[in-house]
């Protein structure tokens, strides 16, 4: 099975990012990444996420779940413990999405 780290190790670089901001449908920022320890794989797949499918919506959301491997299952056991993949679960069960701004380091 492949895991989270090497799914990391495929995903483009995101060390040009101070954070990534996830915005509603009213153009609120709903959530930030920030590129920090503990939230920089976040990042990076979310980063990626956007690239190819230009948001965050549904496609997106069931491939970040992939991407997430060990963790996904983790965040189904134990919800709120992994907030970004409790957001893609959201994404999928109401069909809401969230554009994406980058913020330049």
């Amino acid at each position: 099975m492949t895991t989270f780290a090497d799914h990391l190790r495929q995903l483009p670089p995101v060390s040009h990012l101070a954070e990534l901001q996830l915005i509603n449908a009213a153009g609120q920022v709903a959530a930030t990444i920030e590129n920090k320890p503990g939230k920089a794989g976040s990042l990076a797949v979310y980063h990626a996420l956007a690239a190819k499918h230009g948001s965050i919506n549904t496609a997106a959301a069931q491939e970040g779940l992939q991407l997430f491997a060990e963790h996904t299952e983790s965040a189904r056991q134990h919800p709120g413990s992994h907030p970004n993949i409790d957001r893609l679960f959201e994404v999928i069960a109401s069909g809401q999405g969230y554009t994406v701004r980058l913020v330049q380091a």
